[in-house]
C-alpha cells in the first residue's frame, strides 16, 4: 500500500470521530502555548537587562563608602567620600576619561499648585557624558553654574508627570521651589528608564556645588561616578581607583578598604543569569502540560484501537502488512499532535502579545522556540502513538475479525 494511501486512511478515520480528535488535540494546544508564552516572558526579562546594561555603560564604575566594621559589628558611622576623593581619581587614575561626584537628598518639591516628593541629584556639568543620560529641551548645568553655585535645575522625565506638566518646553525658565529655595527650570532630561539601580528619571540635577553648599550643607558625597577609557581597561581603572582613593584615606595594607567599586554591568549580567535560569524553569513547568497532552493522545489512541479492531482484521484480510497498519496509527497521533502544535503556537504567540500589550509585561516571542515546541510536538506524537501503532499492528487478523 502507498504511503499517500495510507496517509489518506489515516485523515478519514480522523474525520470519522471529529469532536473527539479536536479535544484530543486540546492538551497539546495547551502545552505549546504554555510553552511559547513562558519561554517568551523569560526572553523578555533578558532582553530588559540587556537593555539595561546598554543604558548603563558597560565601562562605568560606581564607587560607594563603605559601612566601618569594628569588632565584626557595623557602626553607625560609616566612611566618607569627599572631593579629596575625586580629585585623586583624576590625579592618578590614567584609565579614567572622566569623573562625576553626586550627592542626593529627597525633597519636597513644588510648581504652582502641585508638589512630590523627588531626589534632588547635585552634580558635576558632566553627568550627561557619565550617566549616559540625554537632554531632550533646554540646555544641561555648565561648569559656570557650578562655580557660581547658580539656583538652576534639570528635570527629569517622571517629576514632568508629578508636577502636572504636559508639555515640556512649557516649563523652560519656570520658578520652582525645592526644600523651600527657589530655582530656574534650564532644561529637561529624555526618558531612560530603568536601569536596576532605582528610576533615573525620577530625579531633579542641579549644580554639585549649590547642591553642596547652599542645599544640601555637607561635603559627604553619595557616589562617585566614574567612566573608564574603554571596556576592556576597566579591570585597570579600577585598580587604579582603589589605589588612589585608599592613599587618599591613608589607609595602611593591612586594613580593608571602606569603599566599594561597583561595575555596573557586572550586576545585570548576573541578573541575567537569574532571569536565564527563570526562563528554563517557566519552560520546564510549561513542559509538563505537553507530557500531559501526550499521554492523553496515548489514552485515545489505544481506545482508537480497541473500537477498530475488526476494522485492523479486515484491512490485514485485504492485504494490509504490519508495517501499513503501523504507520497509519503513527500518522494520526502525530497528525493530532501536529495540529495542535500549530494551534498552539498561535495561542501562545497571542497569550505573549496580550501580555505585552494589556499588562505591559516584557515578552519576546523567539523564533527558535517556535521551532522548537513544534518539533517536540511531533516527537510527543511519534513517542506516545508507537504502543497504539504497534498493538493494533500487531493483532493477529482472524481474532480481529472475530471481534464484537
Amino acid at each position: 500500500m502507498s504511503l499517500f494511501e495510507t496517509v489518506r486512511i489515516a485523515m478519514a478515520a480522523l474525520r470519522v470521530n471529529l469532536l473527539r480528535s479536536l479535544l484530543t488535540t486540546l492538551g497539546m494546544v495547551i502545552g505549546v502555548a504554555s510553552v511559547i508564552a513562558m519561554i517568551a516572558l523569560g526572553n523578555g526579562a533578558q532582553e530588559a537587562v540587556r537593555q539595561r546594561i546598554s543604558r548603563l555603560g558597560t565601562n562605568v564604575l560606581q564607587i560607594n563608602a563603605q559601612r566601618i566594621q569594628q569588632g565584626g559589628i557595623g557602626s553607625n558611622n560609616s566612611a566618607k567620600l569627599t572631593m579629596k576623593d575625586v580629585d585623586a581619581i583624576v590625579e592618578r587614575a590614567r584609565h579614567v576619561t572622566a569623573v562625576n561626584q553626586q550627592q542626593d537628598r529627597n525633597l519636597q518639591v513644588q510648581w504652582k499648585a502641585k508638589n512630590a516628593n523627588v531626589q534632588i541629584t547635585g552634580t558635576a556639568a558632566n553627568f550627561l557624558e557619565v550617566r549616559g543620560f540625554k537632554l531632550a529641551f533646554g540646555r544641561m548645568l555648565s561648569a559656570s553654574d557650578d562655580y557660581a553655585k547658580r539656583r538652576v535645575a534639570v528635570l527629569g522625565a517622571t517629576v514632568l508627570k508629578d508636577l502636572g506638566v504636559t508639555d515640556p518646553s512649557s516649563i523652560l525658565d519656570e520658578r520652582i521651589r525645592i526644600g523651600g529655595k527657589e530655582y530656574v527650570v534650564i532644561g529637561v532630561l529624555a526618558e531612560k528608564g530603568a536601569t536596576g539601580f532605582g528610576d533615573g528619571d525620577d530625579q531633579i540635577l542641579i549644580p554639585f556645588n549649590t547642591g553642596r553648599f547652599n542645599t544640601f550643607g555637607t561635603d559627604r558625597i553619595n557616589d562617585i561616578w566614574v567612566l573608564a577609557s574603554h571596556e576592556d581597561s576597566v579591570p585597570i581603572a579600577m585598580a587604579e581607583i582603589e589605589s588612589a582613593i585608599r592613599r587618599s584615606h591613608r589607609l595602611p595594607l593591612e586594613k580593608p578598604s571602606d569603599f566599594s567599586i561597583r561595575r555596573q554591568a557586572d550586576f545585570l549580567n548576573i541578573l541575567s543569569e537569574s532571569t536565564q535560569t527563570f526562563t528554563v524553569m517557566l519552560a520546564g513547568i510549561a513542559s509538563v502540560s505537553l507530557l500531559v497532552g501526550g499521554i492523553g493522545i496515548m489514552n485515545i489512541m489505544l481506545v482508537s484501537v480497541t473500537e477498530r479492531t475488526r476494522e485492523i482484521g479486515v484491512r490485514k484480510a485485504l492485504g494490509a502488512t504490519r508495517t501499513d497498519v503501523l504507520l497509519q496509527f503513527i500518522t494520526e497521533a502525530v497528525f493530532l499532535c501536529m495540529v495542535g502544535g500549530i494551534i498552539g503556537v498561535g495561542v501562545g504567540i497571542g497569550t505573549a502579545t496580550l501580555l505585552r500589550t494589556s499588562f505591559g509585561w516584557d515578552t519576546l516571542v523567539d523564533p527558535v522556540s517556535v521551532v522548537i515546541a513544534l518539533g517536540v510536538a511531533s516527537a510527543t506524537g511519534m513517542l506516545f502513538g508507537v504502543w497504539p501503532a504497534r498493538r493494533a499492528a500487531t493483532l493477529d487478523p482472524i481474532e480481529a475479525l472475530r471481534y464484537d
